[in-house]
């Protein structure tokens, strides 16, 4: 992948060989390789099941271990959970939409009206206590049995999901009201089909 401001039209030739010896392997730490390669968001260290991104303008080809088991340590300390709450961790950070905390795979965007530098741990008992009640709040119909729910949407509309599979309901269609055999036969008209594997048909060597 193309760098910072690189193009096809300014790269020099030295530049694009450059971009072909990554990934690089730098070494190890904690008898782990640590490898610096460049992706779809721009170059990063791999480290085990770590991804940490280089700043911007950063030359991967000039990072050496030192500078990546930095990064790494740095990333490890941004991770490492603030807080417990029902025998679970807490972790903060800053993601696109802005500072979130993070519990038992929930993200929880954290407004202004707390000061994120210094959460207490009544403000964290009581972002995940709002988002837990939004998530049950939203939920219409749950039956657990055959793995489909009916959930509130945005702008008042409501979905339908069972698995990997989600469908929006027409707002002329009353969800609250909606049974089973409904909401099933919904799902069988909606949902794609599964593409059926052709099979190969091997020709038959002419002697």
């Amino acid at each position: 992948s193309l760098q910072g401001n690189q193009t096809l039209g300014n790269i020099t030739y030295e530049e694009a060989m450059d971009l072909f010896q990554l990934p690089k392997t730098l070494g190890q730490y904690e008898s782990v390789d640590v490898v610096v390669s460049s992706g779809r968001f721009g170059p990063y260290i791999r480290f085990d099941k770590m991804f940490v991104s280089l700043a911007k303008g950063e030359n991967p080809m000039s990072t050496d271990i030192d500078r990546a088991i930095e990064l790494i340590e740095a990333k490890r300390e941004a991770d490492a959970p603030v807080a417990e709450y029902e025998d679970l961790p807490v972790q903060k950070g800053v993601g696109r939409f802005g500072p979130f905390i993070k519990w038992n795979n929930m993200f929880i965007n954290v407004n202004k009206k707390y000061n994120f530098d210094n959460l207490t741990y009544d403000d964290i008992v009581e972002l995940i206590e709002t988002k837990k009640q939004k998530e049950i709040d939203k939920v219409v119909h749950n039956w657990k049995e055959e793995g489909i729910r009916v959930e509130k949407a945005r702008w008042g509309r409501h979905n339908i999901l069972q698995g990997k599979v989600k469908i929006e309901i027409p707002k002329t269609i009353d969800a609250p009201a909606l049974t089973l055999d409904e909401v099933k036969d919904i799902i069988a008209k909606n949902a794609p089909k599964k593409k059926v594997a052709k099979k190969r048909v091997t020709k038959k060597k002419k002697k």
